[in-house]
């Protein structure tokens, strides 16, 4: 049997590595993952001002128009103090944040210690959908550490087996 995962790519550092989906842990918001991943996407990324050691990738609304699976997500295997190596899917209800009319889905790359799910809006539960394997945390790290100083970079996702 395979196991389903995601592969994380951004060419400028270097970063390439999959990330186990948590199918059991957080099953709505791994199937909204997966359904988005239906075809590999390029996400914007920049690195998150408030949440400390993260790569935000907020999931352009286009992407969604018409998907049945963009609906409201409950926190599965939630936390509010994410750990190195989980990316975690953030779902904001429309008209929460700026009254915004779209619904926000956020994925999130945690890469190191001290990461908060603390937002201009408060606290904000996320749900770690997948994690780096324990042997790629370091060259995942490196490669966040490598886009935060970069800036805004072009995140590739795409589905993979582990």
């Amino acid at each position: 049997m395979t196991t389903r995962a995601i592969l994380i790519e951004e060419p400028r550092s270097g970063l390439s590595v999959k990330a186990l989906l948590l199918d059991g842990k957080a099953p709505d918001n791994a199937a909204f993952l997966w359904e988005y991943l239906a075809e590999p996407r390029i996400v914007g990324g920049i690195h998150a001002m408030w949440t400390g050691p993260e790569i935000s990738c907020p999931v352009p609304s286009d992407h969604l128009e018409g998907a049945a699976y963009a609906k409201p997500l409950p926190a599965e295997n939630a936390t509010l103090n994410p750990q190195p190596g989980d990316i975690v899917l953030a779902y904001v209800p429309p008209r929460m944040w700026g009254g915004n009319p779209n619904a926000i889905f956020d994925i999130g790359l945690f890469y190191g210690a001290g990461a908060r799910m603390l937002f201009p809006i408060g606290w904000l539960a996320g749900s770690v959908v997948a994690q780096v394997a324990l042997e790629e945390r370091d060259h995942f790290a490196a490669a966040c550490g490598i886009i935060r100083r970069n800036g805004a970079c072009d995140v590739t996702f795409s589905r993979t087996e582990a």
